[in-house]
């Protein structure tokens, strides 16, 4: 089986939301068997024996019980989705389904519903799973204490700044991961193009977006064959069927065998996932800003506080020496894996140029955008900072060109941290009191 195989099996047992539920099923019925079996040689104290009808009422009680919560459940997840593609981004799905705390309140709920099953369906005139019941008692208890801090857990999480926060820590962690990636000598991006003809050029057998590529395996390829493997595209693109997606100089012979091998280390899916694409979470913060900005919802103090996130995030990259990962090729270096990669214009652009389009009339949300871009002059790196002055200068265009002609126009060139409110700098004939 190839890694993209194993990276897509992978992914999709991660993001389902039946496998862990479906194996909480699993165990409950099979503990529920397990315990009335034992029941028949345990010998309890007096205080533990029920009588048939109470045990018959109470497991009949607790099966009940479990499937109107995880109806619930259900219930309170179908509006995360609707509160994503309205309010947050339909992109912030792919983290939703993988929240942990909800995968084990289903798991919880049903595998309780199981067991009480399990147990009800062993209860005789004869015969009562004394033990089994009282469990049963246990974890419906539990499953309503689990249920409670799930609840909790989504009642927060519908707010969008919240979201921006999870995005944006998702989105730094993969950019420190991509770091240690770009590290490792054998793994290059090269900005010029080869005059060389490729001695085999492996192209995509379906369409799909990149969502990731195994550069460990990439590198072992390259020089158990003595080659150079040039990656013509990067993680986040979507490829259509029959286009390049690597080139290899080296010598390597062209046959199927040896595409089918390279393309298994290539994974293909129907979206994007932010586990090796960082931009993917400034995508995501920025499309929350733009819902916020949006005529429907017009809530520019909340595009300001995703501002906040973006500009965490962009601290983060600017201040990593990216120029190492751009570094050239040298033609006598040995066999190497060549990969594009993101510059530090690129995130940038990203994060502010559409926030700056649709928040024009906004005078918090530009004050915020040039707060963000001053401290950013001040904390990247200096090879980064050329960037970020374009954007200031662009954003003074911005603001020339939609309040020149208004009475709050010294007002919109400011720059507030808060969008505004914050507290204002001192005016040059302002005095200090003593």
């Amino acid at each position: 089986m190839s890694w993209s195989r194993r990276f897509r099996i992978r992914e999709s047992v991660r993001g389902s939301l039946w496998v862990l539920p479906l194996l909480g099923a699993i165990l409950g019925w099979t503990l529920g068997i397990l315990v009335s079996l034992l029941d028949e040689h345990a010998d309890l104290p007096g205080f533990w024996h029920y009588s048939p009808a109470t045990a018959s009422t109470l497991l009949t009680a607790i099966v009940g019980a479990s499937a109107a919560l995880t109806g619930f459940v259900v219930t309170v997840t179908v509006l995360v989705v609707q509160m994503a593609t309205g309010t947050f981004s339909a992109r912030y799905m792919r983290l939703w389904y993988r929240d942990r705390m909800l995968k084990a309140t289903l798991a919880v709920l049903i595998g309780t519903l199981t067991f009480s099953f399990a147990l009800l369906r062993r209860i005789e005139a004869t015969f009562v799973p004394e033990l089994g019941v009282t469990i049963a008692g246990t974890l419906i208890i539990i499953s309503l204490l689990v249920f409670v801090f799930f609840f909790d857990r989504f009642i927060h999480r519908l707010r969008p700044v919240t979201v921006a926060a999870l995005v944006g820590k998702a989105g730094r962690k993969s950019f420190e991961e991509s770091l240690r990636v770009a590290d490792r000598p054998e793994i290059r991006w090269d900005p010029h193009p080869r005059e060389a003809q490729p001695a085999l050029t492996v192209r995509s057998d379906s369409a799909g977006s990149i969502q990731a590529i195994h550069p460990d395996g990439l590198v072992r390829w390259a020089r158990e064959h003595d080659s150079t493997v040039v990656l013509t595209r990067v993680v986040g693109d979507f490829v259509p069927t029959g286009t390049t997606l690597m080139q290899v100089y080296g010598p390597v012979r062209d046959s199927e065998e040896v595409e089918r091998e390279l393309r298994g280390l290539v994974a293909l899916g129907e979206e994007r996932t932010i586990q090796q694409d960082p931009a993917l979470a400034i995508r995501i913060m920025a499309d929350i800003a733009l819902m916020a900005l949006s005529p429907a919802v017009n809530a520019p103090t909340t595009a300001v506080q995703v501002l906040d996130y973006l500009g965490e995030t962009l601290r983060l990259i600017g201040s990593a020496n990216l120029e190492e990962r751009t570094r050239p090729t040298d033609p006598e270096s040995p066999a190497a894996v060549v990969m594009r990669v993101h510059r530090w214009e690129d995130y940038l652009s990203l994060a502010v140029t559409e926030i700056c389009e649709y928040g024009a009339a906004s005078i918090q949300v530009l004050r915020r955008v040039r707060a963000l871009l001053e401290e950013l002059v001040e904390t990247v790196r200096p090879e980064h900072r050329a960037a970020v002055e374009r954007e200031l200068d662009r954003l003074d265009a911005l603001v020339q060109e939609h309040w020149a002609q208004r009475v709050d126009y010294e007002l919109a060139g400011e720059a507030d941290r808060q969008g505004i409110g914050g507290p204002s700098s001192p005016s040059p004939t302002s005095q200090t009191p003593v």
